[in-house]
């Protein structure tokens, strides 16, 4: 899967529309600690008919969860098509449409199915619906865009009892079941997929899951309505909202006045420009969240940037805490890795104490004159950083590396191309012909360190966009992926981290608070950086005002 294929565009909205606020607070922060970032929010004490939510990332191009792999669709799709496992609010990962599993041996898994699962049609999801929706990534008629070294590591998938399903591996991996909280693990009714061919997905004909809400009414252009499904097999987590219209407005200045005015009850990841009026607005509150978002440089693996003591000089000069505190008005800290303050759901402990061991996110530039000499190329060639043009403070962030850049001898050259034309950056190698890198705003999926440095850094990795490769690198990803004991594979997860850290093959910058902003009369959405995967529409109600 290659979550940035679809998405680039949102990708690259999401720095425009970045930043938060200390939970309602009337001055955005000017640092932002990562201890204090929320989880949830107030439980609603009523339930509503009705709730406008917007969708700043756009209209999602199919509601197909094998097609939800960015901003746009994933965070509508979540709402309706559940997986064998689900992330929650706390990043930890539970079985839910799978009731147990029961690992037989390094590479066998045995899922037990949860009883009384239903369609929206009211058809029960069986054995068979999973067995057919786990294989669809497999079928390279089904375009999944989740089709990955993950799932090609799959050597069957196999009903073994009527509410039973085996998936064996062709060799250890750990995370797997971690993976089948994402849409690798989404559930689909077999029947309807069939039938709807290639409209599968589309405004006309939809998906059938098993979600808290079903698909209503689909505007294309405008929004899409959610209707809660009251045969919903969880009843404890019955939707506390009757219907949920989810609009697409992207324009900046437009969402932050549809927010202040009311005319939109919430949405996540409220534009940055946006912070300082929705901080001190009588309509609602602004909170930021526990996350898993960060901001990087990708290298292309070629030029002047192609040098790993190049990258690792210009990282050390960058005052990446300059870039946190006015390119996103203190919503942000400086990133120390590629993997987001927090990003861990188990051995807490021990990637925590790695974070010592780390280079500081302070500017060296004593450090950095020391790294460039190492380098192998030709520093008088000029550095060419690629970001789409109509998003500006990505101009602003290349501009302060830059700066560092010309304290080494360094030129630095932002490139901007257009949104549309950027997007093949992240799925084309001819369109990164040229350049020395370009810009992501990014994500972790789950919040395990293994996945997320195994995508970028590992062969054949998701996100590894530039063929990077280190053979012991690949030696401790493969072991810790073997390992099944959380506290050891975390010990060799930060071994690989260091090591990936020494070398950069993308340049941390920030990491992102999720920034949610809700009505006053609306509560319950989880702050944390769910929303892609977990139903959290399905929370919201009422708070009695």
């Amino acid at each position: 899967m290659n979550k940035k294929l679809i998405g680039a565009g949102a990708a690259g909205l999401l720095l425009l529309l970045a930043g938060c606020s200390n939970g309602g607070n009337a001055k955005a922060p000017e640092t932002l600690d990562s201890k204090d970032l929320l989880v949830t929010t107030p439980a609603p004490t009523a339930e509503l008919d009705r709730i406008v939510w917007n969708n700043n990332f756009g209209e999602p191009p199919s509601i197909d969860p094998i097609k939800a792999a960015d901003y746009p669709a994933s965070g509508v799709v979540s709402n309706l098509c559940e997986s064998l496992f689900q992330i929650q609010p706390d990043f930890s990962i539970k079985p839910h449409l799978a009731k147990s599993v029961t690992n037989t041996g390094n590479t066998s898994y045995v899922y037990e199915l949860q009883d009384g699962v239903t369609f929206w049609d009211g058809k029960p999801m069986t054995a068979d619906d999973v067995v057919f929706s786990l294989k669809r990534h497999l079928d390279p008629k089904e375009i999944s865009y989740w089709a990955s070294s993950v799932t090609a590591n799959i050597a069957s998938v196999e009903k073994t009892g009527p509410s039973q399903v085996t998936v064996k591996l062709k060799t250890p991996d750990a995370t797997f079941n971690n993976q089948l909280a994402t849409p690798v693990g989404a559930v689909v009714e077999k029947a309807q997929r069939e039938k709807a061919g290639v409209d599968y997905g589309n405004p006309g004909t939809g998906v059938m899951c098993t979600g808290p809400y079903s698909v209503g009414n689909w505007k294309q252009g405008a929004s899409i309505t959610l209707e809660r499904y009251d045969g919903y097999w969880k009843a404890d987590k019955k939707a506390k909202t009757k219907q949920v219209e989810i609009q697409f407005i992207t324009d900046p200045a437009s969402i932050t006045n549809a927010l202040a005015t009311g005319a939109v009850d919430g949405s996540y990841d409220v534009p940055l420009s946006a912070v300082g009026q929705l901080s001190k607005s009588s309509t609602g509150q602004l909170f930021h969240g526990k996350s898993m978002q960060n901001m990087a440089i990708i290298s292309t693996g070629t030029g002047t940037l192609g040098d790993p003591a190049v990258r690792k000089a210009l990282t050390l000069a960058t005052d990446r805490e300059a870039i946190a505190r006015t390119v996103y008005e203190g919503t942000s800290t400086a990133a120390q890795s590629l993997v987001p303050a927090g990003g861990w759901a188990y051995g807490a402990d021990v990637f925590e104490a790695a974070r010592k061991n780390l280079p500081a996110v302070t500017p060296n530039l004593e450090e950095a004159k020391k790294a460039i000499k190492d380098a192998k190329v030709d520093l008088s060639k000029p550095i060419k950083i690629v970001y789409p043009i109509d998003r500006t403070f990505y101009a602003d962030i290349i501009s302060e590396f830059a700066n560092a850049g010309a304290k080494l001898g360094l030129k630095v050259e932002p490139s901007g191309v257009p949104g549309a034309q950027f997007g093949a950056f992240f799925s084309d190698p001819k369109a990164r012909a040229g350049a020395d890198a370009f810009v992501t705003t990014n994500y972790m999926n789950v919040a395990d360190p293994l996945i997320h440095l195994a995508a970028i850094a590992g062969p054949g990795g998701m996100q590894n966009y530039s063929g990077f490769s280190d053979p012991k690198i690949t030696e401790l990803l493969d072991k810790a992926r073997a390992t099944s004991g959380d506290a050891e594979r975390a010990k060799l997860t930060v071994e690989a981290e260091a090591l990936i850290m020494d070398k950069e093959p993308w340049l941390p910058v920030v990491d992102s608070a999720t920034r949610l902003y809700m009505n006053k009369r609306v509560t319950g959405a989880p702050a944390s950086f769910v929303y892609l995967y977990y139903p959290w529409a399905a929370e919201l109600g009422g708070t009695g005002e």
